[in-house]
């Protein structure tokens, strides 16, 4: 008796242990619409089985001194246990499979198909032309680099932390900007460092291509690089047992403050379909303060609460469904998708998902384009045919495919008020050198600059030439003269710039070498006469004398 007694205690210090270990590390949400929490009980289920099973077998010693297994001697209560829980785990499989069908979209594509709620949007009225200082030029790749290489210039820091890989697009303080946290550089550093935290992170604009390293008074103590209970997936497990976390996303509030937005999912279609988002927990990644709130209350400084990849499953549902599961994998009629990548734009100080809208025939051609708000989860359809976008890019590099430049994934832009694909060509080194500008609807037209102002003057100029966006007219050039009382020299993207004051007037100038080379023949105190484009922010010389 005694040693059955010991037996039980020890299987049942093997249990928890194995269910204390496994939660901690794979963390499974408590809720019956995760998979992960079917998965934690299959597989507890199994290893309880499997040790009541194996507590009970005598081993014993065979005439040729070989050790064997005597399975008949297995205990009664043992055998029992041991069949009660592996059948237990069987019949979860079963459970588990069987709602994953009646939750695919096999026996509910209507529902799939009106996850989404769109609305025709009118491209002219809801993207306006925007000023040259709001257009992220940058994407991803780009500011990688960028903000790699300021990590390179920060002497006090390089040694202990890395740059983390996260690079959340948002709009700060009405600018597009990239953000990331650093990141501890190992195990070591993390032991040496973790009672001060992380103390900074870097913040790259998308429109200037500037990177600044923003130090912190208090360092950061809960993100994503941190371990054990600091872990930021892990303290938010241990708060919200029970809420199934989408992608998390390291942003900052307008006070420049780090905090993680975290998505809470929800499931509406049977056990693991129509996948949502109700909630959001924002936690405050130097106190690890954080508050709950219900998606439609979310702070409008909060940018990105809808994944990229779930709002395009919401377009890919409503197109290729319209008519039927069976439809979308057979004959495929009137079935749309969208086109393979994707871009953000900024409006109404929202940050909206863009991407284009083609045939499954891949016809290399888009019957439109749908907006996709990230905070709020609207959106537009914008039935406006044209080029893919990946034809657009191969147009804008064939203009320079002597220099072996790449292009990144298009921006739409509304220039001159045509829609227009906004793309930037890129180097081997991954910097961006020159601007492309691609009209959708005829993709023939494409205008190449040194600069964003040379790049929208070639392509208007081709716009006219063509017959195409007559009814728009460019940005109002002014015509001025006066004395420069001042004059500085900078380097932006590679290309010089010469900024300049004129005498009674607090207006600056901005004069790129590379679109106005006369430029250089003047210096302070000379009187100058030029024409210019007002813009928010900037005032663009265009031409000299």
């Amino acid at each position: 008796m005694k040693m059955k007694t010991k037996m039980k205690f020890i299987i049942s210090i093997l249990v928890v242990l194995f269910a204390g270990v496994y939660y901690y590390v794979n963390l499974p949400a408590l809720n019956i619409h995760s998979e992960g929490f079917w998965g934690f009980v299959i597989v507890l289920c199994v290893a309880i089985g499997a040790l009541f099973g194996i507590s009970g077998i005598r081993w014993s010693q065979g005439q040729q001194h070989a050790i064997s297994m005597d399975w008949q001697s297995l205990g009664g209560w043992k055998r029992l246990f041991s069949r009660i829980f592996l059948g237990l785990a069987a019949v979860l499989v079963v459970v588990f499979l069987v709602g994953s069908l009646l939750s695919s979209q096999i026996v509910n594509a209507g529902k799939y198909h009106d996850l989404i709620d769109i609305a025709d949007g009118n491209f002219t009225e809801d993207i306006e032309q925007i000023s040259y200082n709001e257009i992220p030029l940058l994407d991803k790749d780009s500011a990688e680099i960028i903000g790699n290489r300021k990590m390179g210039t920060m002497v006090e820091y390089i040694s202990q932390f890395e740059v983390a890989s996260d690079y959340t697009q948002i709009n700060y303080q009405d600018k597009p900007v990239r953000v990331t946290p650093l990141r501890y550089g190992n195990w070591l550093k993390w032991i040496t460092n973790m009672s001060d935290g992380i103390p900074a992170y870097i913040k790259i604009d998308m429109a200037t291509q500037n990177a600044e390293c923003v130090k912190l008074k208090e360092g950061m103590k809960y993100t994503e690089n941190d371990h054990f209970n600091r872990n930021i997936h892990r303290f938010l497990r241990f708060r919200y047992p029970t809420y199934i976390f989408d992608t998390l996303n390291f942003e900052v509030d307008e006070e420049g403050n780090p905090v993680y937005i975290c998505p809470v999912k929800d499931y509406t279609i049977g056990l693991f379909g129509g996948e949502t988002i109700r909630k959001v927990v924002i936690v405050n990644a130097v106190t690890g303060e954080h508050q709950l709130y219900d998606v439609k209350d979310v702070p409008e400084w909060v940018d990105r609460v809808y994944s990229a990849d779930l709002l395009i499953s919401y377009y890919d549902y409503y197109g290729s469904l319209q008519h039927g599961y069976w439809n979308s994998v057979l004959s495929q009629k009137d079935c749309l998708k969208t086109t393979e990548g994707y871009n953000y734009i900024a409006l109404d100080n929202d940050v909206w998902v863009y991407t284009g809208v083609t045939s499954v025939g891949e016809d290399q051609s888009n019957v439109g384009f749908v907006l996709m708000n990230q905070r709020t989860g609207k959106t537009k359809y914008y039935q406006i045919s044209g080029a893919e976008e990946y034809s657009a890019m191969n147009s804008a590099k064939g203009k320079v495919q002597h220099l072996g430049y790449d292009a990144t994934f298009p921006l739409l832009l509304n220039v001159a008020n045509t829609p227009t694909y906004f793309i930037c060509l890129k180097d081997s080194a991954g910097l961006v050198k020159q601007y492309a500008m691609v009209n959708i609807e005829k993709y023939t037209i494409v205008a190449i600059g040194n600069s964003v102002t040379e790049c929208e003057k070639d392509y208007i100029a081709q716009l006219k030439a063509n017959g195409a966006g007559e009814k728009t007219v460019p940005k109002e050039e002014k015509t001025i003269s006066g004395k420069i009382v001042r004059m500085t020299e900078a380097v932006q993207e590679g290309n010089s710039h010469f900024y300049f004051l004129l005498e009674n007037n607090n207006q600056i100038f901005d004069a790129s070498v590379a679109a106005v080379l006369d430029i250089v023949r003047y210096k302070e105190g000379d009187v100058i006469s030029f024409t210019y484009q007002e813009d928010e922010g900037s005032n663009v010389v265009t031409k000299i004398g």
